[in-house]
């Protein structure tokens, strides 16, 4: 073999080398996209709802989506949306999607809309749950703000657990302070653990009398 090819096909078979690491890197992880995406189909096709993604970036370690949107039917009749503007899933966990600047609208059938944000939240796939480690915003169009910690919504059951403080500050100047809660979306009860209550006024308590009266 001439002594002078012997760089150019050391720089061929350097070439053939990259490229079968990179396939060795990207076919697992080509592979968990089309699992998630199919997976994805499968659970989304057990709700009657549409599911909307943007752009889909692929890497050996995690795939990330742009602007994901869901909105669904619950059994009672309520329409919820939800979406984020990106979403992370790591190829060896793609039942583990981690969202980022998420939102939550719930239209219930009584015309009561409920709000919630988080910075970051998790949606694990596998067990129907939807996780929020840290703060989420809450708000209905009743006038009703307040603050959860650590909360876990089960779909299956529609129900939300917090495990974290509470607070709910309500339209009419009540409010809400607890070291946790659960909310029956399907019953509408909501159950506080260790709760303080303030109400503006007690209840069956008269009116201030106005100066001069008896």
């Amino acid at each position: 073999m001439p002594a002078a090819a012997s760089p150019q096909i050391h720089r061929r078979l350097a070439r053939r080398n990259r490229v079968v690491a990179g396939l060795r890197l990207m076919v697992p992880a080509l592979g968990a996209l089309v699992l998630l995406a199919l997976g994805a189909q499968i659970y989304l096709a057990s709700f009657t709802g549409r599911f909307e993604i943007g752009q889909v970036t692929v890497t050996p370690e995690a795939i990330n989506i742009d602007a994901p949107e869901y909105v669904g039917v619950l059994e009672d009749g309520s329409v919820y949306r939800v979406w984020a503007n990106s979403a992370r899933a790591a190829t060896a966990r793609t039942d583990l999607i981690d969202l980022f600047e998420a939102e939550l609208v719930l239209s219930r059938i009584d015309g009561v809309q409920l709000e919630a944000q988080a910075a970051r939240a998790q949606l694990d796939t596998t067990s129907q749950l939807t996780l929020v480690p840290g703060l989420a915003d809450v708000a209905d169009s009743t006038g009703t703000v307040g603050t959860l910690y650590d909360s876990v919504f089960d779909w299956n059951a529609q129900m939300l657990t917090s495990r974290g403080p509470v607070a709910i500050d309500y339209a009419d100047g009540s409010t809400v302070r607890a070291e946790g809660l659960t909310y029956d979306a399907a019953a509408i009860v909501w159950t506080f653990t260790r709760s303080r209550v303030t109400l503006p006024t007690t209840p069956g308590e008269d009116a201030p009398a106005a100066d001069g009266d008896p």
